[in-house]
């Protein structure tokens, strides 16, 4: 309504115009809300808390102390071993992903302090080819688990993610194993491993790393599966029950253990990681 009048004007008064970008419609209410006010809220709806998709360099300036984050292997980069070209060269797209991202793939990983504890983190992003787990991901998620399992410290990883990258084939499969090894020698260690699920985390993702956490959390209203609703449909060829894949039925069937809002995880992070490596 005031958005609106703002368009039509006072009467008698030339309509003013609003800046783009000062607006955003919520998928999840359908409103049209202030920007800033999601921005301040952690990108989340001011009138129904839908969780926008949040860019991974700031979920970890959320997450960990100002001034102890450290990141790891930030100039690794994807190769083409298969020469793939499908629309375009696997390369080309690999370009044209970081140009528009700023990113070099999709996941950041490093180590810092929450709430005065030191972690290793590795925050997932899917602007950059949809999350998609390649060579890269596995390999900087691994190197990041075993330097916190040498340093003896916790692993957080954050997910989003369509699963597996398949311009990479097989190797990209290989890492769902490289990435599960590592946790379980760092579980061998006694320590502790948190899996945070954001929107959407699917496929060869969700089969792997990021099922595998202690203690699983995930964000409200996420789609969490191996694969779409139709292809099980199909396969199954019997009727799905509704929102089967979200986090509310997951939470409901015993398949996560806290559904946590973005504005409350930080607390709950450090609320666990006191409790975990204390004992």
């Amino acid at each position: 309504m005031v958005l609106e009048r703002l368009r039509r004007g006072a009467p008698g008064h030339e309509a003013k115009k609003i800046p783009d970008g000062l607006w955003v419609k919520c998928p999840g209410c359908a409103k049209t809300v202030f920007k800033r006010l999601v921005e301040e809220r952690l990108d989340t709806c001011p009138e129904c808390n839908h969780h926008f998709p949040m860019p991974g360099s700031r979920r970890i300036q959320n997450l960990i102390d100002e001034g102890t984050w450290t990141e790891f292997d930030a100039n690794m980069t994807s190769g083409d071993p298969l020469k793939f070209v499908d629309s375009k060269p696997y390369l080309d797209r690999i370009i044209q992903q970081m140009a528009k991202t700023g990113l070099k793939d999709a996941v950041i990983c490093g180590t810092g302090k929450l709430a005065g504890m030191g972690v290793g983190i590795g925050v997932m992003d899917f602007s950059f080819n949809g999350g998609s787990m390649g060579s890269v991901v596995g390999e900087k998620l691994t190197r990041m688990i075993e330097r916190a399992t040498a340093a003896k410290q916790a692993v957080i990883i954050v997910s989003t993610s369509g699963g597996a990258r398949m311009q990479e084939g097989a190797l990209s499969l290989m890492q769902m194993a490289k990435t599960s090894a590592a946790l379980g020698r760092h579980a061998q260690a006694k320590l502790p491993y948190i899996s945070v699920l954001t929107n959407p985390t699917m496929a060869g993702v969700m089969a792997s790393y990021a099922s595998l956490g202690d203690v699983i959390i995930a964000e409200p209203k996420a789609l969490i599966g191996f694969t779409g609703p139709r292809v099980i449909k199909e396969t199954i060829k019997q009727e799905l029950p509704e929102g089967f894949q979200t986090s509310e039925f997951l939470f409901q069937h015993g398949q996560l253990d806290q559904i946590c809002t973005r504005q409350d995880l930080r607390a709950e992070l450090a609320r666990i990681l006191r409790y975990l490596m204390a004992r």
